[in-house]
């Protein structure tokens, strides 16, 4: 068989457990990362998702315009996602008083609105569609929705729900082990379980984000957000140099 060429790919990366590695890190360095500008540097919720706004149009604009699937740039714009959906949410949920249960509504809302207007308008939301330039708009528009959401969601189960960092760490866990047996033994649409399994790795990332960089006193390990956020950063790194990420088979 002839390899694949540039027009038979699409622009995202192919579903393996490396990819789904590097999206918990992704996920996880979101949380510590958008902390440290809110947070830690003191700029405030507002100011911090302005600032990860600005790189996420950049990073989104660098995505569409390539011609073919780049880890750095793929990965660089998913990172760009966790932590302006960090600023985001708790900007949401803190600052406008929303609250974690009415942030989650809403954003699960327009997670669903994305999905559902994206499936009406082109057809497909599999992974394998994504290769034009609006396919990618709705792609990106729905995973900053769902990184968002995932914030809002592990805030709301770490602390209103009262499971902790560990607790919400090991729920969103269990649901991902539920997800991948389902994968394997179940007839499920497999573009579902993706975007399941995508969506929950969000706030599981959130809960060990926090768990890492939270007081003692509040049930973390009291790690440096910009330690946590550095070793993290690395580790995405590593995966991106160490193991082969080939882009999806593009589907039609």
């Amino acid at each position: 068989m002839s390899p694949p060429t540039d027009q038979s790919l699409a622009k995202v990366p192919e579903v393996t457990i490396v990819f789904w590695i590097t999206k918990i890190l992704a996920t996880t360095v979101g949380e510590t990362a958008g902390d440290a500008l809110s947070m830690s540097m003191n700029l405030g919720y507002l100011v911090g998702t302005t600032i990860f706004a600005l790189i996420f149009i950049i990073a989104v604009g660098v995505q569409i315009a390539a011609k073919k699937f780049h880890p750095v740039v793929y990965w660089t714009t998913i990172i760009a996602t966790t932590t302006l959906g960090t600023t985001l949410a708790d900007f949401a949920d803190r600052s406008l008083g929303i609250g974690y249960a009415g942030g989650t509504a809403i954003l699960l809302a327009l997670l669903l609105i994305s999905l559902f207007t994206w499936y009406r308008t082109l057809g497909s939301v599999a992974l394998g569609s994504v290769s034009s330039p609006k396919a990618e708009a709705f792609y990106w528009a729905t995973i900053m929705f769902s990184q968002t959401l995932g914030t809002a969601l592990g805030d709301w189960s770490a602390d209103t729900a009262g499971l902790g960092y560990k607790g919400g760490a090991l729920l969103f866990s269990a649901v991902l082990a539920l997800i991948a047996i389902a994968h394997y033994r179940t007839r499920i649409s497999r573009t579902i379980l993706f975007w399941a399994a995508f969506i929950v790795t969000r706030p599981l990332g959130a809960v060990v984000g926090d768990f890492l960089d939270k007081p003692r006193s509040a049930g973390g390990l009291a790690m440096s957000r910009y330690s946590a956020s550095a070793v993290l950063l690395m580790l995405i790194a590593a995966s991106i140099v160490f193991w082969s990420q080939k882009a999806a088979q593009r589907s039609h």
